[in-house]
């Protein structure tokens, strides 16, 4: 049955993806950032929320949501757990404000989805080229935040098996300080349902946990990012505690 219910899914991510692309392409000639951003808003709450509940049973419990700023353009940086392409999708249907992801450039070539990032108020970087990349990501970031966009990085850099730890890395942090945003770390368990390169998704539910708001003022880069990571993988453990029975993954504390 799960091998049934992923199928179908894809097929239903393959075929609404197409027409969904040409739209938003289309659309970004007269519409702006905003409603560009509802409009994506609208198909990954269906690829993730409606038809994900139908289809593959993937229920999401979020807790946290008292911890968001509030305002229209109260400023933020998410710093997510990684574990699957699932709270790629997942996030931006659960937050108030548009989200900006920073992304290397290479996605703007993806057919149809990718051309659809394109046309977005996104960050999109080429990571060759690391001091201009990193300019270029705090002169947007600015520019989005004062806007009212938050923008959303994975510090682990690329999805890990689930049970596991990433290196963290400190770009989220360096973006906050430099900013003065504040960093809002989330914790996801998507791998229990949505394993990391696998096709085959389970039924199951998604612990989406956000935490308070860290502010970044004063802060050093590698400090900041250490809270973070911090208390993600201690969430992360009291949120799916049967993926972490070896004591070898315990995660760092911040000093």
């Amino acid at each position: 049955m799960p091998l049934i219910r992923s199928v179908a899914h894809a097929l239903w991510m393959l075929v609404t993806v197409v027409p969904w692309g040409i739209y938003m392409v289309t659309a970004s000639l007269w519409s702006n950032g905003t409603q560009m951003w509802w409009m994506a808003h609208r198909w990954l709450s269906w690829a993730i929320g409606d038809i994900g509940r139908a289809i593959l049973g993937i229920k999401v419990r979020v807790t946290g949501y008292e911890n968001l700023p509030v305002g229209e353009t109260s400023p933020a940086i998410l710093l997510v757990k990684h574990q699957s392409t699932l709270e790629t999708f997942l996030i931006p249907t659960l937050m108030p404000h548009p989200l900006a992801y920073v992304f290397k450039k290479e996605l703007i070539l993806v057919p149809f989805f990718g051309w659809a990032m394109g046309r977005m108020d996104m960050i999109h970087i080429d990571r060759s080229l690391r001091a201009q990349a990193f300019n270029k990501v705090v002169e947007q970031g600015k520019r989005l935040l004062a806007q009212g966009i938050w923008v959303i990085m994975f510090p682990e850099g690329t999805r890990i098996p689930r049970g596991e730890k990433g290196t963290y890395k400190n770009g989220g942090s360096r973006l906050a300080i430099e900013t003065g945003a504040p960093v809002i770390p989330i914790a996801v368990t998507s791998a229990r349902v949505w394993p990391r390169k696998a096709f085959i998704k389970r039924p199951g539910v998604v612990d989406v946990s956000i935490g308070k708001p860290i502010p970044s003022q004063g802060r050093q880069p590698d400090e900041l990012m250490r809270e973070v990571e911090a208390w993600i993988e201690t969430e992360m453990r009291r949120l799916d505690p049967d993926a972490y029975i070896d004591a070898a993954h315990e995660p760092r504390r911040s000093s």
